[in-house]
């Protein structure tokens, strides 16, 4: 573990078995972090669909992509989901694989996430913000039950 003055951890996972997970090749495995949101909650996101809104925000990412780091570092944001008694801000709009070709419009996107949406057990809810220029868009915030069900979901990803 490595603590930076910004705040900012990183850290590997070595052993997975702390998090309920099968042994992994420790060379598909990369760096993690976390850190403060500074800008959790932002004047333009729209938290009214929630009871008890964000108040502060927990950056946990990756510094590499893949499914083993995909899976590692969806349940660590699972421990300290649950630890925590918090919100998943997922960064984007969850919608499965893409395929070769598939439609990327706006309008595609969002039915294919509200579809996997529908699908899955928990609370998943779309949550507006500012894109610039006057736009909006949309990006998906979730509960533990949710992302328990995503964790185990044949499409699981998380967005990069």
């Amino acid at each position: 573990m490595e603590a930076k003055a910004s705040g900012e951890v990183d850290f590997w996972v070595r052993d997975a078995s702390a998090l309920s997970l099968r042994a992994f090749d420790p060379a598909d495995v990369g760096m993690f972090f976390l850190s403060e949101d500074e800008e959790m909650p932002a004047e333009d996101e729209d938290y009214s669909a929630f009871s008890r809104p964000p108040a502060q925000g927990l950056i946990v990412g990756a510094g590499c992509s893949g499914p083993v780091n995909h899976m590692l570092l969806g349940h660590l944001t699972l421990a300290l989901t649950r630890r925590l008694d918090a919100l998943v801000d997922f960064d984007g709009l969850l919608s499965g694989h893409r395929t070769t070709g598939e439609d990327t419009s706006h309008e595609a996107v969002l039915t294919r996430a509200r579809a996997l949406a529908s699908d899955l057990p928990g609370r998943l809810t779309e949550v507006s913000y500012d894109t610039g220029g006057g736009g909006r868009w949309l990006r998906h915030v979730g509960d533990v039950e949710f992302l328990e069900a995503w964790l185990q979901h044949p499409d699981f990803h998380l967005i990069k």
